[in-house]
Protein backbone atom coordinates (compact mmCIF):
# COMPACT_ATOMS: atom_id res chain seq x y z
CA UNK A 1 0.00 0.00 0.00
CA UNK A 2 1.47 3.30 -0.93
CA UNK A 3 2.88 5.25 2.17
CA UNK A 4 2.44 8.82 2.97
CA UNK A 5 5.12 11.19 1.97
CA UNK A 6 5.95 14.23 3.66
CA UNK A 7 7.18 17.31 1.39
CA UNK A 8 9.90 19.29 1.57
CA UNK A 9 9.74 23.28 1.73
CA UNK A 10 10.98 24.46 -1.59
CA UNK A 11 14.41 25.61 -1.58
CA UNK A 12 13.28 28.89 -3.05
CA UNK A 13 11.28 29.17 -0.45
CA UNK A 14 10.55 32.72 0.67
CA UNK A 15 12.31 34.08 3.80
CA UNK A 16 10.99 35.92 6.78
CA UNK A 17 10.89 39.88 6.68
CA UNK A 18 13.44 41.00 8.87
CA UNK A 19 15.91 43.43 8.33
CA UNK A 20 19.62 43.88 9.38
CA UNK A 21 20.24 47.46 9.81
CA UNK A 22 24.03 47.27 8.99
CA UNK A 23 23.43 45.00 6.51
CA UNK A 24 23.20 46.71 2.42
CA UNK A 25 24.07 43.42 0.93
CA UNK A 26 20.18 42.41 -0.54
CA UNK A 27 19.14 38.67 0.70
CA UNK A 28 15.91 37.39 0.79
CA UNK A 29 14.74 38.52 3.96
CA UNK A 30 16.32 41.75 3.39
CA UNK A 31 14.90 41.95 0.72
CA UNK A 32 11.08 41.92 2.16
CA UNK A 33 11.66 44.88 4.01
CA UNK A 34 11.47 47.15 1.08
CA UNK A 35 13.68 50.24 0.08
CA UNK A 36 12.18 53.53 -1.07
CA UNK A 37 10.24 53.67 -3.99
CA UNK A 38 12.82 54.24 -7.03
CA UNK A 39 13.20 57.96 -7.69
CA UNK A 40 11.32 59.29 -11.09
CA UNK A 41 9.23 61.68 -8.57
CA UNK A 42 8.63 60.70 -5.13
CA UNK A 43 5.18 61.48 -3.20
CA UNK A 44 2.86 59.25 -2.08
CA UNK A 45 -0.29 58.97 -4.25
CA UNK A 46 -3.87 58.00 -2.80
CA UNK A 47 -7.58 57.87 -4.36
CA UNK A 48 -10.87 57.17 -3.43
CA UNK A 49 -13.87 55.99 -5.41
CA UNK A 50 -16.14 59.29 -4.95
CA UNK A 51 -18.09 57.99 -2.81
CA UNK A 52 -15.70 57.08 -0.48
CA UNK A 53 -13.36 60.30 -0.73
CA UNK A 54 -16.81 62.23 0.70
CA UNK A 55 -17.52 59.88 3.06
CA UNK A 56 -13.89 60.42 4.21
CA UNK A 57 -14.18 64.43 4.11
CA UNK A 58 -17.85 63.46 6.40
CA UNK A 59 -15.75 61.69 9.30
CA UNK A 60 -13.38 64.14 10.00
CA UNK A 61 -16.36 66.85 10.32
CA UNK A 62 -15.20 68.65 6.60
CA UNK A 63 -18.23 70.29 5.29
CA UNK A 64 -17.92 69.59 1.55
CA UNK A 65 -21.07 72.06 0.70
CA UNK A 66 -18.88 75.12 2.42
CA UNK A 67 -18.51 78.12 0.09
CA UNK A 68 -15.15 78.32 1.45
CA UNK A 69 -13.64 75.15 -0.39
CA UNK A 70 -14.32 77.16 -3.87
CA UNK A 71 -11.58 79.31 -3.46
CA UNK A 72 -9.00 78.76 -6.08
CA UNK A 73 -6.05 79.77 -3.34
CA UNK A 74 -7.18 77.68 -0.59
CA UNK A 75 -6.45 74.12 -2.36
CA UNK A 76 -2.42 75.47 -2.37
CA UNK A 77 -2.19 76.84 1.37
CA UNK A 78 -4.37 74.05 2.68
CA UNK A 79 -1.56 71.24 1.24
CA UNK A 80 1.07 73.63 2.28
CA UNK A 81 -0.07 73.53 5.89
CA UNK A 82 -0.79 69.75 5.68
CA UNK A 83 2.77 69.19 4.48
CA UNK A 84 4.08 71.83 7.10
CA UNK A 85 2.28 70.14 10.05
CA UNK A 86 3.56 66.68 8.66
CA UNK A 87 7.30 68.04 8.85
CA UNK A 88 7.03 69.74 12.19
CA UNK A 89 5.60 66.30 14.14
CA UNK A 90 2.49 67.70 14.76
CA UNK A 91 -0.89 65.88 14.81
CA UNK A 92 -1.15 63.78 11.71
CA UNK A 93 -4.46 63.65 12.12
CA UNK A 94 -5.16 67.21 11.52
CA UNK A 95 -2.96 67.28 8.85
CA UNK A 96 -4.85 64.63 6.94
CA UNK A 97 -7.80 66.97 7.72
CA UNK A 98 -5.90 70.07 5.90
CA UNK A 99 -4.91 67.53 2.71
CA UNK A 100 -8.65 66.10 2.71
CA UNK A 101 -9.72 69.34 1.99
CA UNK A 102 -7.03 70.92 -0.07
CA UNK A 103 -8.09 67.72 -2.31
CA UNK A 104 -11.68 68.77 -1.99
CA UNK A 105 -10.76 72.39 -2.81
CA UNK A 106 -8.88 71.17 -5.89
CA UNK A 107 -11.74 68.91 -7.41
CA UNK A 108 -14.25 71.87 -7.60
CA UNK A 109 -11.94 74.69 -8.52
CA UNK A 110 -9.83 72.48 -11.08
CA UNK A 111 -11.16 69.45 -11.24
CA UNK A 112 -9.04 66.15 -12.62
CA UNK A 113 -5.79 66.56 -13.06
CA UNK A 114 -2.24 67.26 -12.04
CA UNK A 115 -3.01 69.16 -8.78
CA UNK A 116 -5.83 67.35 -7.55
CA UNK A 117 -3.38 64.06 -7.59
CA UNK A 118 -0.67 65.75 -5.99
CA UNK A 119 -3.28 66.68 -3.09
CA UNK A 120 -4.18 63.16 -3.35
CA UNK A 121 -0.82 61.70 -2.86
CA UNK A 122 -0.35 63.73 0.13
CA UNK A 123 -3.77 62.48 1.65
CA UNK A 124 -2.38 58.87 0.78
CA UNK A 125 1.07 59.35 2.10
CA UNK A 126 -0.52 60.46 5.71
CA UNK A 127 -2.74 57.29 5.74
CA UNK A 128 -0.03 55.32 5.08
CA UNK A 129 2.25 57.24 8.20
CA UNK A 130 -1.06 56.36 10.15
CA UNK A 131 -0.69 52.60 9.42
CA UNK A 132 -3.99 52.76 7.94
CA UNK A 133 -3.07 51.19 4.40
CA UNK A 134 -6.60 50.32 3.27
CA UNK A 135 -8.36 53.70 3.58
CA UNK A 136 -4.86 54.32 1.62
CA UNK A 137 -5.41 52.35 -1.48
CA UNK A 138 -8.23 53.85 -2.96
CA UNK A 139 -6.62 56.94 -2.71
CA UNK A 140 -3.76 56.17 -4.57
CA UNK A 141 -6.14 54.37 -7.08
CA UNK A 142 -8.43 57.60 -7.55
CA UNK A 143 -4.98 60.02 -7.83
CA UNK A 144 -4.33 57.81 -11.30
CA UNK A 145 -8.15 58.27 -12.48
CA UNK A 146 -7.90 61.98 -12.64
CA UNK A 147 -4.78 62.10 -14.57
CA UNK A 148 -6.73 60.00 -16.88
CA UNK A 149 -5.09 59.87 -20.93
CA UNK A 150 -3.16 63.30 -20.19
CA UNK A 151 0.11 62.81 -21.61
CA UNK A 152 3.10 65.26 -20.69
CA UNK A 153 5.92 64.81 -18.36
CA UNK A 154 4.65 66.12 -15.17
CA UNK A 155 1.37 63.61 -15.84
CA UNK A 156 3.74 60.55 -16.37
CA UNK A 157 5.79 61.63 -13.69
CA UNK A 158 2.49 61.65 -11.55
CA UNK A 159 1.25 58.22 -12.56
CA UNK A 160 4.45 56.70 -12.28
CA UNK A 161 4.83 57.78 -8.34
CA UNK A 162 0.92 56.41 -8.14
CA UNK A 163 1.44 52.95 -9.30
CA UNK A 164 4.84 52.74 -7.23
CA UNK A 165 3.23 53.83 -3.79
CA UNK A 166 0.32 51.53 -4.42
CA UNK A 167 2.42 48.73 -5.27
CA UNK A 168 3.78 49.91 -1.77
CA UNK A 169 1.19 50.30 0.11
CA UNK A 170 -0.18 46.52 -1.58
CA UNK A 171 3.14 45.10 -0.15
CA UNK A 172 2.44 46.71 3.25
CA UNK A 173 -1.07 44.71 3.51
CA UNK A 174 0.87 41.63 2.38
CA UNK A 175 -0.73 41.42 -0.90
CA UNK A 176 2.14 40.78 -3.28
CA UNK A 177 0.64 39.45 -6.20
CA UNK A 178 -1.30 43.37 -6.34
CA UNK A 179 1.80 45.22 -5.70
CA UNK A 180 4.36 43.33 -8.38
CA UNK A 181 1.30 44.68 -10.65
CA UNK A 182 1.65 48.07 -9.38
CA UNK A 183 5.41 48.23 -10.33
CA UNK A 184 5.15 46.44 -13.90
CA UNK A 185 2.51 49.45 -14.71
CA UNK A 186 4.91 52.06 -13.18
CA UNK A 187 7.98 50.85 -14.72
CA UNK A 188 5.73 50.73 -18.21
CA UNK A 189 5.06 54.48 -17.91
CA UNK A 190 8.83 55.16 -17.22
CA UNK A 191 9.86 53.33 -19.68
CA UNK A 192 7.46 55.23 -22.27
CA UNK A 193 8.64 58.58 -20.80
CA UNK A 194 12.17 58.18 -20.41
CA UNK A 195 13.18 55.26 -22.87
CA UNK A 196 14.31 52.14 -21.59
CA UNK A 197 17.82 52.58 -20.88
CA UNK A 198 17.87 55.36 -18.38
CA UNK A 199 19.41 55.13 -14.95
CA UNK A 200 16.29 55.78 -12.91
CA UNK A 201 14.48 52.64 -14.85
CA UNK A 202 17.23 50.43 -14.00
CA UNK A 203 16.53 51.52 -10.11
CA UNK A 204 12.82 50.46 -10.95
CA UNK A 205 13.99 46.94 -13.18
CA UNK A 206 15.85 46.35 -9.58
CA UNK A 207 12.92 46.91 -7.66
CA UNK A 208 10.87 44.85 -9.00
CA UNK A 209 13.32 42.38 -9.29
CA UNK A 210 12.93 42.30 -5.62
CA UNK A 211 9.50 42.18 -5.12
CA UNK A 212 9.50 39.19 -7.99
CA UNK A 213 12.32 37.56 -5.04
CA UNK A 214 9.48 37.53 -2.72
CA UNK A 215 7.08 36.04 -4.55
CA UNK A 216 9.87 33.45 -5.69
CA UNK A 217 9.22 34.47 -9.27
CA UNK A 218 13.17 33.84 -9.65
CA UNK A 219 13.18 33.53 -13.42
CA UNK A 220 11.40 36.93 -13.70
CA UNK A 221 14.08 38.75 -11.34
CA UNK A 222 17.14 37.83 -13.00
CA UNK A 223 16.09 38.97 -16.48
CA UNK A 224 14.79 42.37 -14.51
CA UNK A 225 18.64 41.95 -12.46
CA UNK A 226 20.50 41.54 -15.95
CA UNK A 227 18.33 44.58 -17.27
CA UNK A 228 19.42 46.45 -14.81
CA UNK A 229 22.96 45.78 -15.23
CA UNK A 230 23.25 46.33 -18.43
CA UNK A 231 22.01 50.12 -18.23
CA UNK A 232 24.30 50.75 -15.46
CA UNK A 233 27.06 49.77 -17.78
CA UNK A 234 25.88 51.97 -20.25
CA UNK A 235 26.06 54.78 -18.08
CA UNK A 236 28.72 53.92 -15.40
CA UNK A 237 32.80 53.68 -14.90
CA UNK A 238 33.44 50.11 -14.99
CA UNK A 239 33.31 47.66 -12.28
CA UNK A 240 30.99 50.29 -10.16
CA UNK A 241 29.41 50.35 -7.08
CA UNK A 242 26.07 50.06 -9.07
CA UNK A 243 27.52 46.84 -10.99
CA UNK A 244 28.68 45.35 -7.80
CA UNK A 245 25.06 46.10 -6.25
CA UNK A 246 23.53 44.39 -9.38
CA UNK A 247 25.55 41.38 -9.41
CA UNK A 248 24.76 41.15 -5.74
CA UNK A 249 20.90 40.65 -5.97
CA UNK A 250 21.74 38.85 -9.13
CA UNK A 251 23.69 36.26 -7.08
CA UNK A 252 20.83 36.19 -4.74
CA UNK A 253 18.46 34.80 -7.37
CA UNK A 254 20.61 32.36 -9.12
CA UNK A 255 21.44 31.09 -5.35
CA UNK A 256 17.60 30.58 -5.13
CA UNK A 257 17.29 28.87 -8.51
CA UNK A 258 20.66 26.49 -7.29
CA UNK A 259 22.71 28.31 -10.07
CA UNK A 260 25.59 27.96 -7.45
CA UNK A 261 28.60 28.40 -9.79
CA UNK A 262 26.79 31.66 -11.67
CA UNK A 263 25.81 33.07 -8.06
CA UNK A 264 29.45 32.40 -6.91
CA UNK A 265 30.77 34.36 -10.14
CA UNK A 266 29.02 37.22 -9.47
CA UNK A 267 29.56 37.47 -6.18
CA UNK A 268 33.62 37.04 -6.69
CA UNK A 269 33.57 40.21 -9.64
CA UNK A 270 31.23 42.77 -6.49
CA UNK A 271 33.77 41.43 -3.91
CA UNK A 272 36.74 42.75 -6.50
CA UNK A 273 34.77 46.22 -6.81
CA UNK A 274 34.33 46.75 -3.00
CA UNK A 275 37.81 45.72 -2.10
CA UNK A 276 38.99 48.31 -4.85
CA UNK A 277 37.02 50.92 -3.60
CA UNK A 278 38.08 49.97 0.16
CA UNK A 279 34.97 49.09 1.16
CA UNK A 280 35.94 46.28 4.28
CA UNK A 281 32.78 46.44 5.60
CA UNK A 282 30.30 45.43 2.15
CA UNK A 283 33.39 43.08 1.24
CA UNK A 284 32.61 41.50 4.94
CA UNK A 285 28.73 41.46 3.50
CA UNK A 286 29.66 39.23 0.76
CA UNK A 287 32.50 37.18 2.31
CA UNK A 288 29.07 35.69 4.15
CA UNK A 289 27.29 35.79 1.03
CA UNK A 290 30.36 33.35 -0.68
CA UNK A 291 30.18 31.27 2.54
CA UNK A 292 26.25 30.62 1.81
CA UNK A 293 27.15 29.43 -1.69
CA UNK A 294 30.53 27.46 -0.42
CA UNK A 295 27.99 25.90 1.98
CA UNK A 296 25.69 24.89 -0.48
CA UNK A 297 27.88 23.09 -2.38
CA UNK A 298 29.61 21.08 -0.05
CA UNK A 299 32.93 23.13 0.41
CA UNK A 300 32.71 23.25 3.64
CA UNK A 301 36.28 24.77 4.58
CA UNK A 302 36.16 27.48 1.99
CA UNK A 303 32.60 28.47 4.13
CA UNK A 304 34.83 28.71 7.05
CA UNK A 305 37.03 30.97 6.03
CA UNK A 306 34.58 33.08 4.46
CA UNK A 307 32.21 33.43 7.59
CA UNK A 308 35.51 34.06 10.35
CA UNK A 309 36.76 36.75 7.66
CA UNK A 310 33.69 38.45 7.94
CA UNK A 311 33.23 37.87 11.29
CA UNK A 312 36.77 39.68 12.42
CA UNK A 313 35.78 42.80 10.04
CA UNK A 314 31.78 42.65 11.70
CA UNK A 315 33.82 42.81 15.19
CA UNK A 316 36.20 45.27 14.73
CA UNK A 317 34.09 47.97 12.73
CA UNK A 318 30.68 46.84 15.21
CA UNK A 319 31.91 45.11 18.25
CA UNK A 320 31.77 41.93 20.05
CA UNK A 321 27.86 41.90 20.55
CA UNK A 322 26.22 43.37 17.63
CA UNK A 323 23.63 41.13 15.94
CA UNK A 324 25.61 41.26 12.32
CA UNK A 325 27.71 39.09 14.84
CA UNK A 326 25.18 36.81 15.79
CA UNK A 327 24.44 36.19 12.27
CA UNK A 328 27.82 34.93 11.19
CA UNK A 329 27.42 32.70 14.35
CA UNK A 330 24.31 31.18 13.15
CA UNK A 331 26.01 30.63 9.78
CA UNK A 332 28.87 28.48 11.57
CA UNK A 333 26.43 26.25 13.40
CA UNK A 334 24.21 25.34 10.88
CA UNK A 335 27.77 24.65 9.04
CA UNK A 336 29.07 22.39 11.91
CA UNK A 337 25.56 21.14 12.82
CA UNK A 338 25.51 19.65 8.62
CA UNK A 339 29.31 18.62 8.99
CA UNK A 340 28.60 16.36 12.44
CA UNK A 341 29.78 18.59 14.89
CA UNK A 342 27.06 19.29 16.92
CA UNK A 343 29.04 20.70 20.47
CA UNK A 344 30.42 23.40 17.98
CA UNK A 345 27.10 23.87 16.31
CA UNK A 346 25.50 24.43 19.64
CA UNK A 347 28.01 26.92 21.24
CA UNK A 348 27.76 28.97 18.11
CA UNK A 349 23.68 28.62 18.81
CA UNK A 350 23.90 29.13 22.26
CA UNK A 351 26.40 32.90 21.40
CA UNK A 352 23.93 34.10 18.64
CA UNK A 353 21.18 33.62 21.23
CA UNK A 354 23.26 35.87 23.98
CA UNK A 355 23.18 38.34 21.76
CA UNK A 356 19.77 38.62 20.77
CA UNK A 357 18.76 38.31 24.32
CA UNK A 358 19.89 41.91 24.58
CA UNK A 359 19.54 43.45 21.43
CA UNK A 360 21.41 46.46 20.30
CA UNK A 361 19.39 49.81 20.11
CA UNK A 362 17.19 50.12 16.50
CA UNK A 363 17.48 46.44 15.85
CA UNK A 364 13.68 45.38 14.19
CA UNK A 365 11.85 43.25 16.02
CA UNK A 366 11.68 41.38 12.83
CA UNK A 367 14.55 40.72 12.01
CA UNK A 368 15.12 39.24 15.70
CA UNK A 369 12.51 36.91 15.19
CA UNK A 370 13.69 35.66 11.90
CA UNK A 371 17.03 34.77 13.26
CA UNK A 372 15.39 33.13 16.77
CA UNK A 373 14.17 31.03 13.36
CA UNK A 374 16.35 30.26 11.96
CA UNK A 375 18.37 29.12 15.06
CA UNK A 376 15.02 26.88 16.04
CA UNK A 377 15.82 25.14 12.46
CA UNK A 378 19.19 24.37 13.97
CA UNK A 379 17.87 22.97 17.17
CA UNK A 380 15.87 20.43 15.21
CA UNK A 381 18.55 19.38 13.42
CA UNK A 382 20.30 18.74 16.18
CA UNK A 383 17.27 16.78 17.45
CA UNK A 384 16.22 19.17 20.59
CA UNK A 385 12.47 19.81 18.93
CA UNK A 386 11.22 21.29 22.16
CA UNK A 387 14.16 23.92 22.50
CA UNK A 388 13.24 24.48 19.12
CA UNK A 389 9.51 25.11 19.74
CA UNK A 390 10.54 27.14 23.02
CA UNK A 391 12.47 30.04 20.21
CA UNK A 392 9.58 29.75 17.36
CA UNK A 393 7.27 30.89 20.34
CA UNK A 394 9.74 33.59 21.39
CA UNK A 395 10.01 34.87 17.46
CA UNK A 396 5.98 34.97 17.21
CA UNK A 397 5.85 36.97 20.40
CA UNK A 398 7.74 39.90 18.36
CA UNK A 399 5.32 39.93 15.78
CA UNK A 400 2.28 41.90 15.28
CA UNK A 401 -0.40 40.08 13.41
CA UNK A 402 -0.78 43.10 11.07
CA UNK A 403 -1.16 42.28 7.48
CA UNK A 404 1.97 43.06 5.97
CA UNK A 405 3.24 40.62 8.63
CA UNK A 406 0.76 37.04 8.25
CA UNK A 407 3.24 35.15 5.75
CA UNK A 408 6.28 35.39 8.20
CA UNK A 409 3.59 34.62 11.23
CA UNK A 410 2.27 31.92 9.03
CA UNK A 411 5.92 30.25 8.30
CA UNK A 412 6.37 30.15 11.67
CA UNK A 413 3.43 28.21 12.60
CA UNK A 414 3.75 25.98 9.81
CA UNK A 415 6.95 25.22 11.72
CA UNK A 416 5.95 24.85 14.81
CA UNK A 417 3.22 22.49 13.20
CA UNK A 418 6.35 20.06 11.91
CA UNK A 419 7.87 19.92 15.47
CA UNK A 420 4.47 19.43 17.27
CA UNK A 421 4.42 16.29 14.36
CA UNK A 422 7.62 15.34 15.21
CA UNK A 423 7.08 15.04 19.17
CA UNK A 424 4.05 13.14 18.44
CA UNK A 425 1.30 15.95 19.43
CA UNK A 426 -0.92 15.52 16.45
CA UNK A 427 -3.86 18.22 17.82
CA UNK A 428 -1.48 20.73 18.01
CA UNK A 429 0.37 19.82 14.96
CA UNK A 430 -3.00 20.21 13.21
CA UNK A 431 -4.23 23.47 14.89
CA UNK A 432 -0.77 25.37 13.84
CA UNK A 433 -1.01 23.95 10.16
CA UNK A 434 -4.71 24.67 10.37
CA UNK A 435 -4.03 28.58 11.56
CA UNK A 436 -0.90 28.86 8.92
CA UNK A 437 -3.36 27.89 5.63
CA UNK A 438 -6.12 30.55 7.63
CA UNK A 439 -3.32 33.15 7.14
CA UNK A 440 -2.20 32.30 3.85
CA UNK A 441 -5.88 31.92 2.58
CA UNK A 442 -6.33 35.89 3.89
CA UNK A 443 -3.34 37.58 2.25
CA UNK A 444 -3.53 35.88 -1.31
CA UNK A 445 -0.90 33.29 -0.92
CA UNK A 446 -3.75 30.25 -1.70
CA UNK A 447 -2.07 29.43 -4.73
CA UNK A 448 1.87 29.15 -3.97
CA UNK A 449 3.61 26.13 -3.55
CA UNK A 450 4.23 26.84 0.06
CA UNK A 451 0.66 26.61 0.27
CA UNK A 452 0.27 23.79 -1.33
CA UNK A 453 3.41 22.18 1.04
CA UNK A 454 1.30 23.43 4.12
CA UNK A 455 -1.92 21.60 2.98
CA UNK A 456 0.02 18.38 2.51
CA UNK A 457 1.52 18.48 5.91
CA UNK A 458 -2.23 19.38 8.11
CA UNK A 459 -3.35 16.14 5.39
CA UNK A 460 -0.55 14.28 7.52
CA UNK A 461 -1.59 15.57 11.23
CA UNK A 462 -4.94 14.62 10.11
CA UNK A 463 -4.49 10.98 9.00
CA UNK A 464 -3.13 10.97 12.21
CA UNK A 465 -6.08 12.04 14.32
CA UNK A 466 -7.87 9.49 12.06
CA UNK A 467 -9.82 12.32 10.15
CA UNK A 468 -9.36 10.52 7.21
CA UNK A 469 -12.21 12.59 5.22
CA UNK A 470 -10.44 15.95 6.16
CA UNK A 471 -6.83 14.73 5.16
CA UNK A 472 -7.99 13.38 1.67
CA UNK A 473 -10.07 16.93 1.11
CA UNK A 474 -6.64 18.65 2.19
CA UNK A 475 -4.06 16.01 -0.17
CA UNK A 476 -6.47 16.42 -2.56
CA UNK A 477 -6.20 20.62 -2.63
CA UNK A 478 -2.64 20.29 -2.30
CA UNK A 479 -2.43 18.02 -5.64
CA UNK A 480 -4.26 21.41 -7.38
CA UNK A 481 -1.95 23.89 -5.88
CA UNK A 482 1.26 21.91 -6.86
CA UNK A 483 0.20 20.72 -10.16
CA UNK A 484 -0.31 24.39 -10.88
CA UNK A 485 2.68 25.72 -9.66
CA UNK A 486 5.24 22.81 -10.48
CA UNK A 487 3.30 20.48 -12.92
CA UNK A 488 2.41 16.85 -12.68
CA UNK A 489 5.60 15.22 -12.56
CA UNK A 490 7.64 17.57 -10.04
CA UNK A 491 8.96 15.29 -7.20
CA UNK A 492 6.89 17.43 -4.32
CA UNK A 493 3.65 16.76 -6.90
CA UNK A 494 3.80 13.10 -6.86
CA UNK A 495 4.58 12.81 -3.00
CA UNK A 496 1.02 14.29 -2.62
CA UNK A 497 -0.32 11.70 -5.68
CA UNK A 498 1.66 9.01 -3.33
CA UNK A 499 -0.50 10.31 -0.09
CA UNK A 500 -3.95 10.60 -1.63
CA UNK A 501 -3.43 7.01 -3.05
CA UNK A 502 -2.34 5.69 0.68
CA UNK A 503 -5.42 7.03 1.50
CA UNK A 504 -7.85 5.86 -1.45
CA UNK A 505 -6.74 3.24 -0.16
CA UNK A 506 -7.35 3.16 3.54
CA UNK A 507 -10.86 4.59 2.06
CA UNK A 508 -11.93 1.37 0.09
CA UNK A 509 -11.24 3.16 -3.41
CA UNK A 510 -8.65 1.15 -4.39
CA UNK A 511 -9.42 1.56 -8.33
CA UNK A 512 -8.63 5.13 -7.53
CA UNK A 513 -5.46 4.48 -5.48
CA UNK A 514 -4.55 2.28 -8.65
CA UNK A 515 -5.07 4.73 -10.81
CA UNK A 516 -2.86 6.94 -9.02
CA UNK A 517 0.37 4.92 -8.32
CA UNK A 518 0.08 3.44 -12.31
CA UNK A 519 0.60 6.83 -12.96
CA UNK A 520 3.65 7.45 -9.94
CA UNK A 521 5.60 4.46 -11.57
CA UNK A 522 5.03 5.45 -15.25
CA UNK A 523 7.14 8.84 -14.43
CA UNK A 524 9.82 7.46 -11.33
CA UNK A 525 10.37 4.59 -14.84
CA UNK A 526 11.06 7.07 -16.70
CA UNK A 527 13.23 9.22 -14.73
CA UNK A 528 14.88 6.59 -12.35
CA UNK A 529 14.84 3.60 -14.42
CA UNK A 530 13.02 0.28 -13.83
CA UNK A 531 15.64 -1.08 -11.93
CA UNK A 532 15.59 1.63 -9.26
CA UNK A 533 14.59 0.32 -5.64
CA UNK A 534 12.13 3.11 -5.26
CA UNK A 535 10.49 1.85 -8.70
CA UNK A 536 10.20 -1.90 -7.92
CA UNK A 537 9.13 -1.13 -4.68
CA UNK A 538 6.15 1.15 -6.70
CA UNK A 539 5.79 -1.60 -8.18
CA UNK A 540 5.15 -4.53 -5.35
CA UNK A 541 2.40 -2.06 -4.38
CA UNK A 542 0.46 -1.36 -7.51
CA UNK A 543 0.75 -5.09 -7.86
CA UNK A 544 -1.20 -5.49 -4.34
CA UNK A 545 -3.74 -2.97 -5.13
CA UNK A 546 -4.22 -4.49 -8.71
CA UNK A 547 -5.34 -7.72 -6.90
CA UNK A 548 -7.48 -6.09 -3.93
CA UNK A 549 -9.42 -4.04 -6.43
CA UNK A 550 -9.85 -7.50 -8.62
CA UNK A 551 -11.45 -9.19 -5.79
CA UNK A 552 -14.01 -6.90 -4.68
CA UNK A 553 -14.13 -2.99 -5.38
CA UNK A 554 -16.14 -2.07 -2.56
CA UNK A 555 -14.29 -3.64 0.44
CA UNK A 556 -13.91 -2.13 3.15
CA UNK A 557 -10.71 0.26 3.79
CA UNK A 558 -7.61 -0.63 5.57
CA UNK A 559 -7.16 0.22 8.93
CA UNK A 560 -5.51 3.35 9.79
CA UNK A 561 -2.72 0.93 12.24
CA UNK A 562 -1.71 0.07 8.77
CA UNK A 563 -2.00 3.02 6.91
CA UNK A 564 0.62 4.77 9.08
CA UNK A 565 2.92 1.82 9.58
CA UNK A 566 6.41 1.44 7.98
CA UNK A 567 5.26 2.64 4.91
CA UNK A 568 5.05 6.33 6.45
CA UNK A 569 7.61 8.84 5.38
CA UNK A 570 8.46 10.98 8.39
CA UNK A 571 7.12 14.51 8.59
CA UNK A 572 10.85 15.59 9.39
CA UNK A 573 11.54 15.50 5.22
CA UNK A 574 9.10 18.35 5.07
CA UNK A 575 12.56 20.74 5.33
CA UNK A 576 15.21 21.79 6.72
CA UNK A 577 14.81 25.18 7.17
CA UNK A 578 11.01 26.67 7.16
CA UNK A 579 12.80 29.23 8.85
CA UNK A 580 13.07 30.74 5.01
CA UNK A 581 9.89 31.00 4.83
CA UNK A 582 7.96 34.59 4.74
CA UNK A 583 6.20 37.07 1.89
CA UNK A 584 6.80 38.50 0.08
CA UNK A 585 8.14 41.22 2.74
Amino acid sequence: MPGLFSLRTPTNATPLHHHQNDNNHPTLSSLLKRTPSPSFFKPSSRRTPEHNHHQHHHHLGIDDSSTTLDNPDLGPFLLKLARDTIASGDNAEKALEYASRASVSYERCSGPGLELAMSLHVVAAIYCSLGRFEEAVPVLERSIDVLGYVSGSDHALAKFSAHMQLGDTYSMLGRLDRSISCYKSGLRIQIEALGDSDPRVAETCRYLAEAYVQAMQFDEAEKLCKKALEIHRQHTEPASAEEASDRRLIALVCEAKGDYESALEHLVLASMTMVAAGQDYEVALIDVSIGNIYLSLCRFDEAIFSYQKALTVFKSTRGENHPIVASVFIRLADLYCRTGKLRESKSYCENALRIYSKPAPGIATEEIASRLTEISAIYEALNEPEEALKLLHKAMKLLKDSPGQRTIVAGIEAQMGVLFYMVGRYGEARSSFESAIARLRACGESKSAFFGIVLNQMGLASVQLYKIEEAAELFEEARRVLEQEYGSCHPDTLGVYSNLAAIYDAMGRVVDAAEILEYILKVREEKLGTANPDVVDEKRRLAELLKEAGKSRSRKGKSLEHLLGSNFRGVKELTRKWSAFGSRT
